[in-house]
């Protein structure tokens, strides 16, 4: 019987978009086209990855089939296109050199952790990279964080100045090897390492090591370099090391994040859901809300949860298995409000007084990226906090060619880039009314613009209605052309971006604490009904109430309290037990009632702090949306299932009777916990009967308000699935910028 004759070669083009640069995609495709005897070759373009393959057709068809179900675990395809090519006669498969022709709009890799084949070297004292803090390979380490440029390779990361060793370069040349074109691969002979600075003295290498894990352990304050970062830790159980912490810190109640040992440390600290447990050991390795098993004084201050990280870094690992504390409290390094220190000379002089040392690496960080933040929700996981390991991802397809820049509003300030309809998200900058955040700002508008090569006067830069924005001044100097987002639309539009739900009509529910509204008064609690395409019409708001002194009022509860209070009739003395209201309030009610100094505000983050002072809330709040949490935290114990009245009256929803129920509760001594949910059943309420009024397809909630998770379960038990937020970038102004894009990508002039 005859052999089959061979099958005629054939050729295939093939491109592949996504995260596929910088996490080991060209070697996995060397590989998989030497597995299945094909001939061409790979490289890294600056729209994704470019693939020239061809031999016996069944193979080619396997090849590709194998591209999308085995690809390397950090890889995220996006797109994957093949057309027919011509047989060039390759004699092999090679990695070809990077392309560079046009404007790059490849999705940069977010850091990886370390991986578990690098852990297992780095505990192996056979190895030659054991305990070795920058071990890495193409599956993990800093990506983002150290790119300086595209194409993604070495020459363009801050590893440049780090020529590989003679068995560090075999093995990146090496397609057998893990490290197989891994950029930032290193060892003890020709990498970076770690050094450690106190007053009396600077130490190298293990001996750095050991003596931060003696420092920790006897209560001193770190200064950490991490990825993006530098981080400040101390022992989490040592309670007079956090209170040093806050003091020098100038932080004084906002919750401190943790990180520790392992899996069986979180366990110990907080009740972890599977859902809890699969966020904290993600690629992304975030920082997991979780409800606290154990009070760790000082750590979280009357908040019922925790914020847990696992170790992300071979660093982290190694001050573990050294013996560091197993559990550190790991906050971002920089005095209240600022942005995190990561250049070095930097980290010096602003944490100079309060680290007691320095634990700093040698591998120069090429952009300041903070933790992010998530949680575990009804619907799955929601990010709180948009950054390392999330950042800079392309979120979503927009439906526009023309390159956009979106600078989102001023508190929890992020931008977004849209670069040939990706839109590339950045991480958390912070608020912008501090010198450094807006320095951080304009650094990450240059740094994303000039990775992606966007021209300034090609853009369409987008930025918040607010005329005095720091955001809206800046982003109105820039060249090109420009356009103004009302806040609230923005918020509504980021939920929908999400889902690249352009023409389904939605009920927009937008609360937070403020945003500039239509008719130049203060919104933040707004219902708005339309398409993301055909626009967005206010259709129901919070009955308008008075803001005594404006901005200040977010930092006074009473002084929010006495606006929406004088909309009630026969107060009783609430400076009198058990109000005991201080006399900022009785100020506060003077100006309200006189008008002067007084501004129009629908914000449904006031009607918290109202809600929260009249149940015991009556200080200054240290945080921004601290009372509101303060609330949210004292109403999840409580059973009750009642709920206040809260009518919907000529479009308005009528905080009046709500108020003055609670009020009378507390008056004749009901308990706080019982009052604190039954507002928010009440406000659940009536959000539900007013969006049904509207008739929906869905109903989309956002703002500020729902980061609030109590109020959120309660939207999804009534509402089910017709009810969407947002989950992949922040609820908070932190999301604003996806949602201009959006808008922006519908706009005529957006083209």
């Amino acid at each position: 019987m005859k052999a089959a004759p061979p099958q005629p070669a054939e050729a295939r083009r093939v491109h592949v978009t996504g995260v596929v640069q910088g996490v080991g995609f060209r070697p996995f495709i060397y590989r998989l086209a030497r597995a299945h005897g094909l001939r061409g070759w790979v490289l890294n373009g600056e729209n994704g990855v470019e693939i020239q393959v061809e031999g016996a057709p069944a193979a080619l068809a396997g090849f590709v089939r194998a591209i999308e179900t085995q690809a390397p675990p950090a890889a995220a395809i996006a797109t994957l296109a093949q057309e027919p090519a011509t047989v060039g006669g390759f004699d092999d498969f090679v990695i070809r050199e990077s392309a560079k022709k046009h404007r790059p709009t490849v999705r940069v890799s977010p850091d990886l952790p370390v991986c578990d084949d690098c852990l297992a070297e780095f505990f192996d004292a056979r190895d030659r990279r054991y305990a070795y803090p920058y071990i890495n390979c193409t599956n993990c380490g800093p990506r983002y964080s150290i790119v300086l440029g595209l194409p993604y390779d070495r020459p363009q990361t801050t590893m440049q100045s780090w020529p590989m060793c003679e068995l560090c370069a075999a093995e990146y040349h090496d397609p057998g090897d893990r490290r197989f074109h891994a950029q930032p691969i290193a060892c003890p002979q020709c990498g970076p390492t770690y050094y450690l600075r106190t007053d009396e003295s600077t130490q190298r290498g293990d001996a750095a090591i050991d003596a931060a894990v003696e420092l920790l352990g006897g209560g001193s304050i770190l200064a950490i370099k991490g990825l993006g970062g530098y981080h400040l830790a101390c022992d989490a159980r040592n309670a007079g090391a956090i209170e040093r912490l806050r003091e020098r810190k100038f932080r004084k109640e906002r919750p401190f994040a943790l990180m520790v040992r392992n899996l069986a440390a979180a366990r110990e600290l907080a009740a972890l859901s599977p859902a809890h447990e699969r966020l904290l050991q993600s690629m992304q390795r975030p920082i997991v809300l979780a409800p606290a098993r154990l009070a760790l004084e000082g750590v979280a201050p009357q908040n019922r949860e925790l914020g847990i990280m696992l170790p992300y870094t071979p660093l982290h690992h190694l001050l573990f298995a050294r013996g560091a504390p197993a559990a550190l409290v790991m906050t971002s390094a920089n005095r209240s409000s600022e942005p995190i220190a990561y250049r070095d000379d930097e980290a010096l002089e602003r944490l100079s007084g309060i680290a007691d040392a320095f634990l700093t690496g040698e591998r120069e960080i090429a952009r300041r990226v903070d933790d992010s933040v998530a949680s575990a929700g009804p619907y799955g996981p929601i990010v709180l906090r948009h950054a390392r390991g999330f950042a800079p991802q392309a979120i979503v397809a927009l439906p526009t060619r023309r390159p956009t820049l979106c600078v989102g509003a001023d508190l929890k300030n992020a931008i977004t880039l849209v670069v040939e309809g990706q839109a590339f998200a950045s991480q958390h900058i912070g608020d912008l009314d501090h010198y450094g955040a807006f320095a951080a700002f304009k650094e990450t508008i240059a740094d994303l613009c000039a990775m992606y090569e966007v021209p300034a006067g090609d853009l369409l830069v987008v930025h918040d209605a607010h005329p005095e924005y720091a955001s809206t001044q800046y982003a109105l100097a820039l060249a090109g052309d420009h356009l103004a987002v009302q806040h609230h639309r923005a918020h509504v539009a980021s939920v929908l971006a999400e889902r690249e739900a352009f023409e389904i009509e939605v009920a927009g529910v937008a609360f937070d604490g403020t945003g500039y509204g239509d008719d130049g008064t203060i919104w933040g609690g707004e219902i708005f009904t339309g398409t993301l395409r055909g626009g967005f019409a206010r259709a129901i708001a919070l009955r308008e109430a008075r803001l005594p002194g404006g901005d200040a009022a977010a930092r006074y509860p009473v002084q929010a309290a006495a606006g929406f209070l004088n909309e009630l009739d026969d107060l009783p003395d609430l400076t009198a037990a058990p109000f005991d209201f201080p006399d900022r309030y009785s100020k506060a009610l003077r100006i309200a009632r006189s008008g002067l100094r007084t501004f129009t505000t629908t914000s449904v983050g006031r009607l918290f702090d109202t809600v929260a002072a009249i149940v015991g809330f009556t200080r200054p709040i240290t945080f921004e949306a601290q009372a509101a949490m303060w609330l949210e935290h004292l109403a999840w114990p409580s059973p009750t299932s009642d709920a206040y009245p809260f009518p919907l009256a000529d479009r308005r929803l009528d905080f009046r009777p709500m108020l003055a129920a609670v009020v009378a509760d507390r008056r004749r001594g009901r308990d706080v916990a019982e009052i604190a949910r039954a507002f928010h059943n009440s406000l659940a309420n009536a959000v539900v009967e007013a969006v049904a009024t509207l008739k929906p397809r869905q109903v989309v909630a956002s703002g500020g308000v729902f980061q609030n998770a109590l109020l959120i379960e309660l939207l999804a038990q009534r509402l089910g699935d017709r009810f969407w937020i947002n989950q992949k970038v922040p609820a908070n102004d932190g999301g604003i910028s996806l949602g201009q894009a959006a808008i922006a990508s519908v706009y005529s002039g957006a083209t």
